[in-house]
């Protein structure tokens, strides 16, 4: 494949050549350059790495149904009931539900995707089971890593520990955990069966962090002793953690330290909060930091569009930047800063002005999006999109190919 005038990162006009999934060569552009394979004309718009969304809810999205009140609580305990009261309620089911929001991330730049799938006394594997379906139904559009997810807790309801080990058998690839202080109210044990899990099924973690200042810092050392006990280095990751940042400057230091050290990633969804561990300090020490679009249109909150661009502007507009420098590594956090939580092997960002995934090596998942710059495609969202995965396109204009 050749894909002709197009500015990697905003750069000069170029020619990028695809072989087997891979970026081969990239020449500056000549209209007169001979082909014999397929062409993509890129008009001169931006060559970006697609995005990785690595924290979302396939399981809760409300996408592609009619809008609906929402009905929640506050705290995560009087939400997760909320939703347990509703899910069965919608005119989809969980697969159709899955199966269209994940077309609709497609569709808009998104080619690797980590989602939740809820696992608990009431719903079973029902859920679990709708996101495979998806991920099963875009096959070859998307990379999609699923990860067992106690949203209500491991210790609170019977039998959830059991759940969970049958559905990292059954094709789950990563453990979840949550709050163990705060919901399941004994970290000890939580954290326990986590891990056990873990080096049960050779699998990553993700911990559901959203436990504030001081208790969220007690949590987040349970892990970090675990991860040095079992050896664990790079294969934890800490999503929300809305708080960390929020205690004394001594401690967010020694945990950004410790992050380095571990190897521990962090995935965010760019929160209205404030207190979280800062972004470029993270990036400067070599931890790995991804974004995710949450729950979409759920039980939970009438927020999300399955747009991980609109979400690369709400992680610049969250963290007050306004450098072009510091927005445009909101979008690489957003594609390779996650692509690199899902595979760790690939290289990190290390420094605010890192642009990688888009040179001669590196895997053809690419997006195409109309803009004068890079800053000016986070601001204006344009829907000139052309997506690829691993060499093939598989989006075009806002719609799915093939």
């Amino acid at each position: 494949m050749l894909i002709t005038d197009v500015r990697p990162w905003g750069g000069e006009p170029c020619d990028i050549e695809i072989e087997n999934g891979t970026i081969t060569a990239i020449a500056p552009h000549d209209p007169d350059r001979a082909t014999t394979g397929e062409t993509v004309a890129g008009r001169g718009r931006l060559a970006l790495p697609s995005f990785s969304d690595v924290h979302c809810h396939l399981d809760s999205t409300r996408i592609g149904l009619p809008f609906r009140p929402h009905t929640g609580a506050p705290g995560v305990w009087a939400m997760t009931m909320n939703d347990r009261a509703h899910w069965r309620e919608d005119e989809w089911s969980v697969a159709e539900r899955a199966t269209y929001t994940l077309g609709r991330m497609i569709e808009r730049g998104t080619t690797r995707v980590r989602s939740y799938a809820q696992i608990d006394a009431d719903c079973g594997l029902e859920r679990f089971e709708g996101v495979l379906a998806a991920k099963e139904a875009h096959a070859g559009r998307c990379e999609v890593e699923i990860m067992a997810f106690p949203q209500a807790g491991l210790l609170k309801e019977k039998g959830v520990p059991e759940l969970m080990d049958r559905a990292l058998s059954a094709g789950a690839a990563v453990v979840g955990g949550i709050d163990p202080c705060t919901l399941d109210r004994d970290p000890v044990r939580h954290l326990d069966i986590v891990f056990g899990l873990a080096e049960r099924h050779r699998a990553p973690v993700d911990i559901h962090l959203h436990e504030p200042g001081p208790l969220g810092v007690f949590s987040v050392d349970l892990v970090l002793e675990r991860v040095r006990a079992l050896g664990m280095a790079g294969q934890v990751t800490l999503s929300h953690a809305y708080d960390l940042g929020g205690v004394d400057e001594a401690t967010t230091r020694r945990l950004i330290e410790e992050f380095a050290e571990l190897d521990i990633a962090m995935a965010t969804v760019a929160p209205a909060q404030h207190r979280a561990l800062p972004l470029a300090e993270l990036t400067a020490a070599g931890v790995r930091v991804g974004l995710g679009e949450d729950g979409q249109r759920d039980f939970w909150s009438p927020y999300g569009n399955g747009d991980m661009l609109d979400r690369t502007w709400q992680l610049a507009f969250t963290n007050r930047y306004r450098a072009d420098e510091l927005i445009e590594h909101c979008m690489a956090v957003a594609s390779r800063g996650g692509a690199s939580i899902l595979h760790p092997q690939l290289p990190r960002l290390t420094s605010v002005a890192d642009r990688p995934g888009v040179s001669v090596g590196d895997s053809a998942d690419l997006l195409l999006v109309e803009g004068e710059t890079v800053v000016s495609a986070v601001m204006d969202r344009s829907g000139d999109r052309t997506v690829l995965h691993a060499g093939r396109v598989v989006a075009d204009g806002l719609e799915l190919v093939g």
